[in-house]
């Protein structure tokens, strides 16, 4: 790709610019990383969380486990009673770069995000450089998600974004693959440091 052809930038958002992780609310309530990572693994597990990310409701979700879970009813239910505590914050770095974009090149800004449409309102209201993007498309509300190659498409279609002109930036691997195998240029993402070092190298930062 030659620098000059990237007019589109494209962000995921937890990992990425929201500094989202389950075990912020677990070390709440296990008293070791084992039990943490026994949970995660075999009840609120990565898999049952993307169903809500792709549409299924908070309440069906918490349903279908405390029906196989029940000596867990205080973990499930917290997932979602106090799933703001799975947040920490931004992750400044990232929302520094984010502006930069915003206000120093003529790069179109987008986000693409595997986000709960029930809570995803409360990230709007909490977080600010959130309205700097042209547009978000959210997985929930469109009941699809990555690496879907249709999740994609609705960004394209929805927006007139080319592939070939954009770039896309994720922290999920098979995000990534999934954006590569319709022809969607990425960086995946693992720190601000990196990021900013490939968007310098790609002409989309001086």
């Amino acid at each position: 790709m030659k620098n000059n052809t990237i007019d589109t930038v494209i962000f995921d958002l937890g990992g990425v610019l929201i500094d989202w992780n389950p075990r912020y609310l677990y070390r709440k309530i296990f008293k070791t990383e084992d039990e943490i990572d026994w949970f995660l693994g075999n009840v609120c597990t990565a898999d049952w969380n993307d169903k809500q990310d792709g549409g299924r409701s908070f309440r069906e979700a918490t349903d279908e486990l405390l029906a196989l879970h029940p000596q867990f009813a205080e973990p499930i239910n917290a997932w979602y009673d106090r799933w703001q505590e799975t947040i920490q914050g931004s992750l400044p770095g990232t929302v520094d770069i984010l502006k930069e974009i915003k206000t120093a090149s003529k790069h179109r800004l987008y986000a693409l995000t595997n986000w709960s449409a029930e809570s995803f309102p409360w990230a709007l209201d909490n977080f600010e450089f959130l309205h700097w993007f042209e547009g978000i498309v959210v997985s929930g509300v469109e009941k699809t998600r990555k690496p879907f190659p249709e999740f994609y498409q609705i960004l394209f279609d929805r927006y007139n974004v080319d592939p070939a002109r954009a770039i896309f930036i994720d922290d999920n691997h098979k995000n990534i693959v999934g954006a590569n195998a319709i022809g969607l240029p990425t960086i995946h993402f693992h720190s601000p440091e990196q990021l900013r070092s490939e968007l310098k190298s790609l002409g989309v930062l001086s």
